[in-house]
């Protein structure tokens, strides 16, 4: 259930019935030669989206903006700072919270967003207790990152091992190319890719990661491999926030 092709009414049965919400949020952001500048906000809003339909949840729309200051010395990437994003979130928390709900899981499709939205959660809370809001108490937050879903993981160490890296992997890759193979790229890649070097600003990491990959092999991916990582991900994703809901 979308949220966004609800109507208010329909959202309040909804809240009678469950009180979980889960929200796509991502990063528009360079992935490479041939990775899509919207990757992680793709990958998370299809996954959150296949979730609610397997665990019949609320979706809200995906925040397609994250945090991705050091990817902004490549064109087309956009990012919010990390002060700005836990204003964001915060809003979106507390608007929710005054509707009624109280359980948050943010699929997240993007390593860069993880400690500002931990940072969010705690300003939230925080946030929500001094405005005496009755369920106030009772808002959790969680994320679930599906690139690091055990599943997920175990397979892109079975189908690419090292050359998986840690951006613009060809797992990512993959997973776009299952949900917009009319998006699919192409691009000569060179064989020298920069890895292991610790991220600073955007002109260092410009400089460490010339082409934007870090230690991944794109050209590895596939559409087959997109909808293998697609299932898993649901799958262990919706296990996971059945066990959200239904505890304390």
């Amino acid at each position: 259930m979308l949220l966004h092709l609800s109507t208010w009414s329909e959202v309040e049965v909804y809240l009678k019935q469950s009180q979980g919400i889960i929200l796509p949020i991502g990063s528009t952001e360079q992935h490479g030669p041939t990775g899509l500048i919207g990757t992680d906000a793709i990958c998370a809003e299809a996954i959150a989206r296949g979730v609610g339909d397997a665990v019949n949840a609320m979706v809200a729309p995906t925040i397609n903006v994250g945090m991705a200051l050091h990817h902004t010395g490549f064109p087309g990437t956009i990012s919010l700072r990390p002060s700005t994003m836990i204003l964001v979130i915060k809003d979106y928390i507390s608007c929710l919270v005054k509707a009624g709900f109280t359980k948050f899981l943010f699929i997240n499709g993007h390593g860069g967003n993880i400690a500002t939205l931990k940072a969010a959660f705690a300003e939230t809370y925080a946030h929500l207790a001094d405005l005496n809001i009755p369920n106030a108490d009772l808002v959790q937050c969680q994320i679930g990152n599906w690139f690091m879903c055990s599943s997920v993981y175990k397979l892109a160490k079975e189908l690419y091992g090292h050359e998986e890296g840690s951006h613009a992997t060809p797992s990512e890759v993959a997973l776009t190319q299952y949900i917009y193979p009319e998006a699919i790229k192409q691009a000569a890649l060179s064989a020298e890719v920069g890895s292991g070097h610790k991220i600073y600003g955007a002109a260092d990491f410009r400089k460490r990661y010339p082409d934007g990959r870090m230690g991944s092999n794109p050209a590895l991916a596939t559409p087959e491999h997109g909808k293998q990582f697609y299932d898993l991900a649901v799958k262990e994703l919706s296990n996971g926030y059945l066990e959200f809901l239904n505890t304390d």
